[in-house]
């Protein structure tokens, strides 16, 4: 008996798609779709028989289809309008989100006292460069020095 892939079950024919049904099923999706457009403009009470004949046709999937059973606890899924939708109220920001951004104007806060000096930090870092530059000046000072001193030296040797 050979080791190989699955091969699907005996007997079993393959199922193709009829393009007569494939655009048959097309052209009703294209009628929903414009009797939905033709919904939208008409009054509220269309709207609101419409929305009862809607959930009746779709299609019902397994035993649905075959049994009508009204579940009190089955909650259908209304879309909401555009309109029904408020814009103007703003969106609460989770806790971290808020932590993220309250984070970020510290940070944002505390490098423009920092570039004013105003931050521990930074008076740090200013009193660090002064003294590196006091010896910079210092240190070029004593190499002029001991240039002028070999210039001279060298001035009384070639006397």
């Amino acid at each position: 008996m050979p080791r190989g892939g699955k091969k699907g079950h005996k007997g079993r024919g393959k199922q193709f798609s009829n393009p007569e049904e494939i655009d048959r099923q097309m052209r009703a999706q294209r009628e929903r779709e414009e009797n939905g457009d033709a919904e939208c403009k008409s009054s509220s009470e269309s709207e609101e028989e419409s929305s009862s004949e809607d959930e009746q046709n779709q299609k019902r999937s397994g035993v649905e289809g075959l049994i009508d059973i009204e579940n009190p606890n089955r909650v259908s899924q209304k879309n909401k309008k555009i309109a029904e939708i408020e814009t103007s109220v703003p969106k609460e920001l989770s806790r971290r989100e808020r932590e993220e951004i309250e984070k970020q104007k510290a940070k944002e806060r505390y490098m423009k006292l920092h570039l004013e000096g105003k931050t521990e930090q930074a008076r740090a870092d200013l009193a660090r460069l002064a003294i590196i530059k006091k010896q910079r000046e210092e240190a070029a000072r004593k190499r002029e020095e001991m240039r002028k001193e070999k210039e001279a030296q060298e001035a009384k040797s070639k006397r």
